[in-house]
């Protein structure tokens, strides 16, 4: 097949989520940068392949998507032999609280946390630290009882939130207290295919 084109930026936490969904499965894939620095992503060409401005965009064949959860259910589906999204009501549920639960407080927590100090965003890390570590807190519990967050096998719901969480000291959030998020991002690293995304030097990272 052909290869599918990726329109990413190699620190985007959301563009690696697609680029990792590719490498699960196995995918032909062009990588095309979009420099963020440079506002390419705020240009015409761009805008006409995602009107919102921002990477991740996918183009498979001439299908072209934009927003890295809604690329990810796409490929499950297409590509994914019923293993990546369960069909079942129950199943299918459990995977869509975790894709909110990504663009939620995942975002808004280590994610936003990590672009403070990444890309120099003017967020208040006193607040948004600590809420890290609350939204950390309830992931680390919930997965007490289960390998991955849907449940006993690896769902786009593990590849949503593994890259905001696994480069969270980036941000100046500690893993070192979730045990079991640890093991969780352990088992995903693990899984045949598994691409990470380039680390940055900065926040906890700095003495790691």
């Amino acid at each position: 097949m052909q290869a599918i084109k990726l329109y990413n930026f190699p620190r985007s936490g959301h563009a690696h989520r697609v680029e990792l969904m590719l490498s699960l499965l196995q995918l032909p894939t062009e990588l095309i940068f979009v420099d963020l620095a440079k506002g390419e992503q705020k240009k015409p060409e761009f805008l006409a392949l995602n009107a919102f401005g921002q990477v991740p965009v996918l183009d498979d064949q001439g299908v072209v998507l934009a927003d890295s959860n809604a690329i990810l259910v796409y490929l499950a589906q297409k590509y994914g032999n019923g293993r990546w999204l369960p069909a079942d009501p129950v199943g299918a549920a459990k995977v869509q609280r975790w894709l909110s639960a990504a663009a939620g407080p995942i975002a808004f927590g280590p994610a936003r946390a990590r672009v403070i100090t990444v890309f120099g965003a003017p967020y208040n890390p006193e607040e948004v630290i600590p809420y890290a570590h609350s939204v950390l807190k309830i992931v680390d519990t919930e997965l007490a009882n289960t390998e991955y967050l849907a449940g006993s096998e690896p769902t786009i719901a593990d590849v949503a939130a593994y890259s905001y969480i696994a480069h969270a000291p980036e941000g100046n959030v500690s893993l070192d207290d979730y045990a079991n998020i640890r093991a969780w991002l352990a088992r995903v690293e693990a899984l045949p295919g598994f691409v990470g995304m380039p680390r940055t030097v900065v926040g906890l990272q700095k003495t790691a």
